[in-house]
């Protein structure tokens, strides 16, 4: 079999990156990227199974029937682009300029997926009696409500006893250059939902009634001065924020009957959901609080632990860039959240994340060429020879 040379490997993964960017794959409308996808990865020898749930597209590929598993996750949805106006370029044609590629999923994650295919074409190529097996898992859920997904695809296979290894999500982890970061872990996310209830009255006759502003406020205080933990070796303080607070009887002169407020907890592993609950719970029992309280876990913290999968990300960094990256459990939630407790190492290696979700999003067009010999020396460490 012909091997690829880097000069067309390059060009080949810009030329996909751009016509995946060209697909206008706003969530959680995949827009064909996923059939395009399985075009290329049957052609690699992947056996490619669609997993559709809902409105949300999904699709499961793989190479090998046997273990150990490497897979590479992430997703073809992207956000709206926003006003189209503002944008310097139409948000969905890819255009090149000073060497920098523009367009809605450039950096949140089209480049990551094409450097993941192509790598995994090269790699195949190079080695088509690897070791184990390659997987490949996509959704078109993951910038929105995350339930159709990677998470339903995840129970899927666990319920035939299927089982990832290794994952590699192409996330743009890097901060400042290509590879600066990568995210071993990510905190949970835990959302409340608080309605204080009190009596609604006359401002002037504030005895006859029963504030719910007044009465909230010294639990306010005290959450918000509470010291949850002080983290750990891998893992900043627990964090809690307030995103919103509402209060209003429609008059001036009128205390309202009801305040709303919504919070959220991105919480280490020096804490379950259960716990935050609880202690949540008695700070506004103790304040005497007449509420009710709804919660939503967006996703548990995960770790992955030194080990082989992280010295073979680490190795194909340090051999690009010249520098090792910084292991780093920061950011916000990633579908790892849904990987990592089947029993999956998992790791986030991908472009600079300094433009995504913004107007006139872009990466570096030697950033993905890179970004894809980084992916294909990840499975030349793990998966290119019969190991013991």
């Amino acid at each position: 079999m012909n091997m690829r040379t880097s000069e067309h490997s390059g060009a080949d993964v810009i030329a996909l990156t751009q016509e995946l960017i060209r697909r206008p794959s706003v969530t959680p409308d995949d827009a064909g990227c996923q059939a395009l996808i399985a075009e290329r990865l049957q052609m690699a020898g992947f056996h490619c199974e669609k997993m559709p749930f809902g409105d949300v597209s999904n699709l499961w590929a793989r190479r090998g029937d046997k273990g150990p598993v490497l897979c590479f996750a992430g997703h073809t949805d992207v956000v709206p682009p926003g006003a189209l106006e503002d944008w310097s370029s139409a948000p969905f044609e890819p255009v090149t300029k000073d060497g920098v590629l523009y367009g809605r999923g450039a950096a949140d994650m089209k480049s990551g997926l094409a450097a993941m295919i192509v790598a995994l074409e090269n790699f195949v190529a190079r080695h088509p009696d690897h070791y184990g097996s390659l997987a490949m898992l996509i959704t078109s859920d993951e910038e929105g409500r995350a339930r159709d997904g990677t998470l339903k695809v995840i129970e899927t296979l666990m319920a035939r006893k299927e089982h990832i290894d290794w994952c590699v999500i192409g996330e743009p982890s890097s901060q400042d250059q290509l590879g600066d970061i990568v995210r071993i872990g990510r905190r949970g996310s835990l959302s409340g939902m608080l309605n204080v209830h009190g009596v609604q009255g006359h401002v002037a006759y504030p005895q006859l009634a029963d504030n719910p502003i007044t009465r909230f406020a010294p639990a306010l205080a005290e959450l918000c001065d509470t010291e949850w933990d002080q983290g750990n070796a891998f893992f900043p303080p627990t964090s809690f924020q307030f995103v919103n607070i509402k209060a209003d009887a429609g008059a001036p002169n009128v205390t309202p009957a009801e305040l709303s407020a919504r919070f959220n907890f991105r919480y280490s592993t020096e804490w379950d959901h259960e716990g935050l609950q609880q202690r949540t719970s008695e700070i506004l029992d103790r304040h005497r609080l007449q509420y009710t309280l709804d919660w939503h876990l967006s996703g548990k913290p995960f770790l992955t632990q030194p080990g082989k999968l992280i010295d073979a990300v680490s190795l194909a960094v340090r051999e690009s860039t010249g520098s090792d990256p910084e292991l780093s459990t920061g950011g916000g939630t990633s579908d790892g959240r849904f990987i990592s407790p089947a029993g999956a190492d998992v790791v986030e290696l991908g472009p600079v994340n300094a433009s995504i979700h913004k107007i006139d999003e872009h990466v570096r067009v030697d950033d993905v060429k890179a970004l894809t010999g980084m992916y294909e020396r990840i499975m030349q460490e793990l998966l290119a020879t019969t190991q013991p």
